[in-house]
């Protein structure tokens, strides 16, 4: 199967089969979308939205969490991962905001780039999700699922959003990084990814290899 082949299948399929597809953080604006990003980095979803609706009504705007303290924030996010640099990070991102781009969260990926706390996989969920831009975030889940597929061999999330960009249309860009991500959060997990009940196998590389492993032999019970 050619690479072409693998894409117009793969993708083929989640058009037909997952016409929906969207962010698991809650938030009601760019700019709260983007503090839940900030604080999803390399914490879980779930865990990001039980922390943000207390958060954001302490600081439900820019204005009021650029004039937060350390002190101020911390406590609202020390249940994720890195807090403290994740409580730097929001309060200098917010200042970012109103010295620069009047308290709007700009659309431009190289700006939301120089904003504290936001690296290109950030940058491009919010030009994605808010703006509609067509680019794929490359997260984790993303990254191993492109590699399992089949879909690139990039060492780095830069080579394999170039990959997966190159092959998926315009369009469908802005969903494909949900579509992804959502099959590797829940089907093609890290640990003992669910191949059973994947509708990809027909198509995937790593399948068969999967497949054909000799399976643990059962442990008889001691008598």
């Amino acid at each position: 199967m050619t690479r072409k082949e693998r894409y117009n299948s793969i993708i083929g399929w989640f058009v037909e089969n997952r016409p929906v597809a969207e962010s698991e953080l809650h938030y009601r604006s760019p700019y709260e979308l983007l503090v839940a990003v900030i604080l999803s980095a390399q914490c879980t979803d779930k865990r990001v939205n039980l922390v943000t609706p207390a958060l954001f009504e302490a600081f439900p705007t820019p204005e009021a969490l650029a004039v937060a303290t350390f002190d101020d924030v911390y406590p609202y996010v020390k249940s994720v991962s890195y807090p403290n640099a994740k409580a730097r990070h929001l309060i200098a991102m917010a200042q970012m905001l109103l010295e620069e781009h009047n308290g709007e969260v700009p659309s431009d990926i190289d700006e939301l780039m120089k904003l504290p706390g936001v690296g290109r996989k950030t940058a491009n969920v919010i030009a994605s999700i808010v703006y509609d831009k067509p680019v794929i975030a490359v997260d984790t889940h993303v990254f191993r699922v492109a590699h399992r597929l089949g879909l690139s061999d990039g060492s780095t999330p830069y080579a394999v959003e170039q990959d997966l960009e190159r092959h998926i249309s315009l369009e469908l860009r802005p969903i494909a990084h949900h579509w992804l991500i959502l099959h590797g959060r829940y089907t093609c997990t890290a640990r003992n990814p669910k191949c059973a009940d994947c509708p990809l196998t027909q198509w995937c590389r790593e399948y068969p290899l999967i497949a054909a492993a000799p399976k643990p032999a059962a442990r008889s019970a001691v008598k």
